[in-house]
């Protein structure tokens, strides 16, 4: 079971800290280095952030650096890495500049991208952006099946109910072939669905071991269902926070976990160190 690394950049992240850490974590042989998404946080908000008993996301937050940003910051200053949108909330996006920027990143990268998307849960921001907060899931199955048409056909067209792409040509293709490995985030039964008959993998989230247990179960019910069983997905889990042992994650191993994603988060280089060098001894 491989380790990887979260982590999310501000206003306060000074670029070459971005770049220590992110050096810090290949030296020290992570699998992946993981970013999350958000355009704009909202100092007063009715969403309830679903991993969190106080349904707030972490006080304090005034936002953070863009995704693909990111990642091509990280991407340009590392070779071996792997490099994670967690997630990608890809149904408040237009749908063909995300195909653009996947695609072109993973060229860029060498063919190091990992595609994690997810439906959100902050309905303010979908808001803020003009695009309907209803039927999010239904729109996210769409625009993926369309980024699918642009990354392996030379023309490209995609008629659907939510987006229509005339007859196109988008270039560079990704490297990894037929695209990189889509993961959807999300523990209900409409997300493992989603893994399930269109996905490469799935990315659970503060997954307790009995959690975990019962949402592979599940998952292995909706993958028979569409002609598929595990050996087609890549599992990957952030642990619930309070893991961070070996014998712990014994059983996550054990389910057949391929890799398990921590939090990375400091404001030196010594304290990315620090983490790396914990973390480390999980490998």
């Amino acid at each position: 079971m491989k380790v990887g690394v979260f982590s999310t950049f501000d206003g306060l992240s000074d670029p070459e800290l971005i770049v220590s850490a992110a050096q810090i974590a290949e030296e020290h042989e992570f699998e992946s280095f993981t970013v999350g998404e958000h355009v704009a946080l909202f100092p007063e908000y009715t969403s309830k952030y679903p991993y969190a008993s106080s349904g707030r996301l972490q006080d304090g937050a005034d936002g953070i650096l863009e995704l693909f940003l990111s990642l091509t910051w990280i991407a340009a200053h590392t070779s071996r890495i792997r490099i994670f949108s967690g997630i990608c909330i890809a149904a408040q996006r237009q749908p063909l500049y995300t195909a653009k920027q996947v695609a072109d990143l993973d060229y860029l990268s060498g063919g190091r991208l990992d595609f994690g998307v997810g439906i959100g849960w902050l309905r303010e921001e979908y808001e803020a952006l003009g695009v309907p907060w209803e039927r999010r899931g239904m729109r996210t199955r769409e625009y993926v099946k369309m980024m699918k048409e642009l990354w392996c056909n030379r023309v490209s067209e995609f008629e659907g109910e939510f987006y229509t792409l005339p007859p196109c040509l988008l270039s560079p293709k990704p490297v990894q072939k037929p695209h990189p490995p889509i993961y959807f985030g999300g523990e209900s039964d409409p997300a493992l669905r989603r893994v399930a008959e269109i996905g490469d993998g799935w990315l659970g989230f503060r997954v307790k071991p009995e959690q975990l247990i019962e949402r592979l179960s599940r998952l292995d019910v909706f993958l028979a269902e569409a002609g598929r069983s595990r050996d087609d997905v890549k599992i990957q889990i952030w642990p619930d926070a309070t893991i961070e042992c070996s014998e712990d994650l014994a059983v996550y191993r054990d389910a057949g976990v391929d890799q398990v994603c921590f939090p990375y988060f400091g404001r030196s280089r010594d304290s990315f160190l620090r983490r790396a060098e914990a973390l480390a001894k999980l490998q």
